[in-house]
């Protein structure tokens, strides 16, 4: 049965129920079922796990870590000295335009993120 979520155990018990439909077809019964529930979670989650949004620096430290790149690949591969690099990541330079348009399409960070 499908009820709203209101506390720390309805959570937990909306997750079990997930886990057990995970497998469900869409358009289906427990497809449905699975949709609602997901609905559910979501919004007890942003409402109660709230997820911080990263800084633009946050982010290219966990974009250059999932990577695996250092800062010297970073500048060799953007073409700036390793210490403009260490300069922005230690919050002592600005990110250039030019710069946050290369994270964005090179790296991937979202544009939202680095204008944050």
């Amino acid at each position: 049965m499908i009820k709203p979520i209101k506390s720390e155990q309805d959570y937990e018990s909306a997750l079990t129920q997930m886990e057990h439909l995970l497998d469900a077809k869409k358009d289906t019964p427990d497809g449905d079922t699975l949709e609602i529930l997901a609905l559910l979670i979501s919004d007890y989650e942003r409402k109660h796990y709230p997820i911080r949004q990263l800084s633009p620096i946050e982010a290219l430290k966990v974009e250059m870590e999932e990577q695996g790149l250092t800062q010297s690949a970073l500048a060799a591969r953007f073409g700036m000295s390793k210490g403009s690099i260490s300069d922005i990541i230690n919050g002592k330079k600005q990110m250039s335009v030019r710069f946050m348009k290369f994270l964005h399409k090179d790296l991937g960070i979202p544009a939202d993120v680095l204008l944050a």
